[in-house]
């Protein structure tokens, strides 16, 4: 058993490929073509906001990826953000493993709203 610890390339050979990192442009078009959106923030935060069509499972709550593996297809990409994208890596990273195709919004939620893109509140 080994343990990582940051940063995560003093562990690269041992772990999977870090998911993509996407603009806020790439997550647009992923949408447009219908990746699955899942934010992975708390609900508190949820209500302030969420991008259309996003599924909400948060990540620091026990049994995370057994509740993404009942939401969400595993055929069908991911498109996951947070509030500043720290949440998100970890949450790609368990859903990678668990075999998904991963995108990470780069700069989660506040980049979304900072490009001035639309969330449903």
């Amino acid at each position: 058993l080994s343990i990582c610890v940051l940063p995560l390339t003093s562990c690269a050979a041992e772990s999977p490929a870090k998911p993509k990192q996407v603009k806020v442009e790439q997550a647009e078009k992923l949408i447009a073509d219908g990746v699955q959106i899942l934010d992975v923030r708390t609900p508190e935060e949820w209500r302030q906001g969420y991008i259309k069509d996003a599924k909400r499972i948060t990540v620091t709550e026990e049994g995370f990826l057994a509740k993404a593996k009942q939401e969400l297809d595993v055929k069908k990409p991911v498109l996951v953000y947070c509030r500043s994208g720290g949440r998100s890596v970890r949450a790609t990273q368990q859903l990678r493993e668990a075999g998904f195709t991963v995108h990470d919004l780069a700069g989660g939620v506040i980049a979304w709203e900072k490009a001035g893109k639309p969330l449903v509140k």
